[in-house]
């Protein structure tokens, strides 16, 4: 593992614009420049493996070999307890539509399958989020962030992204779309694995 990732630019190897904007943000006061893959040609490379750390491994090193910078790659995901994890690392795709993501589609498809399980069914969720750190000689750091929360209906909020509008984290009333995004940054899953990268390589 390198020792510090040194100020300048890192590449985020995602697509997903609400994800970059949090990342820039963490990023932002330790003089690091946050450049998505997309504003750099980049294509996003198909997502393989059945975990999230696997998903973020390759989404990092595509990245970093294609940029020729260190590449920061994020794989989270919803798992609910209900349903035995899902939808996990196919959180994006209960959203793909022929017309692009359709994120009210993905909370209506999870609230039916809890419903389906009938009134008893637990509401418990987990937002878990695996940065995967990648630099283009092939090294890498993994960082993992989780937070624990229920799951409401109907949906809450105009901001975040993704199913934010139905997680309530535990200890909140408010969902994470209904949170200021500052507070949101201090608790959320993001914000628990960047911890863990800022200690090891920025700090």
């Amino acid at each position: 593992m390198k020792a510090r990732l040194a100020n300048g630019r890192l590449v985020i190897a995602s697509h997903n614009a609400g994800k970059l904007r949090e990342i820039a943000d963490l990023l932002a006061p330790f003089g690091i420049e946050a450049v998505s893959a997309g504003s750099l040609g980049l294509p996003e490379p198909e997502e393989t493996e059945d975990s999230f750390a696997g998903n973020a491994r390759i989404k990092a090193h595509a990245a970093a070999q294609g940029s020729g910078w260190p590449a920061l790659a994020d794989d989270s995901g919803l798992c609910a307890e209900a349903l035995n994890g899902a939808p996990g690392v196919y959180t994006a795709n209960w959203a793909e539509t022929p017309q692009g993501r359709d994120w009210s589609l993905a909370m209506q498809k999870l609230e039916d399958r809890l419903q389906a399980l009938g009134p008893d069914a637990s509401r418990r969720a987990e937002f878990v989020c695996m940065l995967a750190l990648a630099w283009p000689d092939g090294s890498d750091a993994l960082f993992e962030g989780r937070i624990a929360g229920t799951l409401v209906w109907p949906p809450r909020g105009a901001r975040g992204f993704g199913y934010d509008p139905v997680f309530v984290p535990d200890g909140q009333t408010e969902t994470f779309a209904e949170m200021d995004p500052a507070a949101k940054h201090a608790i959320s899953h993001r914000a628990r694995a960047f911890a863990l990268l800022k200690e090891a390589l920025l700090a």
